[in-house]
């Protein structure tokens, strides 16, 4: 899609939300109940923040169970005032949904996702396939390809995997990232953790970091990450280990990358 299209396709409400309707089914539940059932979601992005949101029409939302917020935060998701509290198997959540204050969506409601903000529904599907943390973005490409380049990873001087045959992860806007299969990895120079992350476009990663028993390396924690039942759509990454570009040092065909400075580097400092 070009620009040119994506541009025609978003549209732009006076308070700066972006927003494009969705012809995909979308279900959210928390626990075992149902509060989303819609065959006309609206994707929203709120100003400032990279990644979109679902709001749907209150038609195809169990709005039974919504409350007036007790306590609504000020200030919310570009200027919202109605937000409610969800009641759901006895207890009461708060400020779990709301709608927003252009006219452009009306009528619609969005909601928290617990794998995002740590509360609001806690499984969505988009038709048959769980997601995870937000909606998946349509202006976003996310490829695995096999490939025969020569990867070689670092860490301290000391090389812990090298392979002739990687996938290579093209995400937009992020670094590519090299999968490496297992066999080619110094795995027990490394610790697997308790460490569990969630990406809608890949499924459900753990990790492992670097044991000091083999040495003292500066490496941050949970260095390294495997997707073992990736979505379908990234299956060629299926139990593959990947690192860390803004961590460890990467050489492909001979040539050393640079580490590359993403949202990540601050967090692995």
């Amino acid at each position: 899609m070009t620009s040119l299209s994506i541009a025609r396709s978003l549209r732009t409400t006076p308070e700066g939300l972006l927003w494009e309707p969705s012809e995909r089914w979308v279900r959210g539940r928390k626990g075992d109940v149902t509060v989303v059932d819609s065959r006309h979601p609206v994707l929203v992005w709120e100003p400032g923040v990279p990644v979109p949101l679902y709001a749907f029409p209150r038609t195809e939302v169990r709005t039974d169970l919504l409350r007036p917020a007790k306590n609504p935060p000020a200030g919310a998701h570009t200027g919202s005032t109605l937000f409610y509290d969800l009641a759901v198997d006895g207890a009461l959540l708060e400020n779990t949904a709301w709608t927003f204050p252009s006219a452009d969506l009306a009528g619609l409601i969005a909601f928290e996702w617990v794998q995002r903000t740590g509360r609001g529904l806690d499984h969505w599907y988009e038709e048959e396939e769980e997601i995870f943390v937000h909606p998946r973005d349509p202006h976003k490409r996310v490829d695995a390809l096999p490939s025969s380049r020569h990867v070689v990873v670092e860490i301290g001087g000391r090389v812990v995997a090298d392979t002739h045959s990687p996938v290579l992860l093209f995400e937009t806007g992020l670094p590519t990232r090299y999968y490496v299969p297992r066999e080619d990895v110094r795995l027990d120079l490394f610790r697997r953790t308790d460490h569990q992350t969630r990406c809608p476009y890949k499924g459900i990663a753990g990790y492992w970091s670097w044991d000091s028993e083999h040495g003292e390396a500066d490496v941050p924690p949970d260095v390294v990450w495997s997707y073992p039942e990736p979505l379908p759509a990234v299956a060629a990454i299926r139990g593959l280990l990947a690192f860390y570009n803004e961590a460890v040092d990467i050489t492909v065909d001979g040539e050393r990358l640079e580490r590359p400075v993403t949202h990540f580097t601050a967090s692995l400092s």
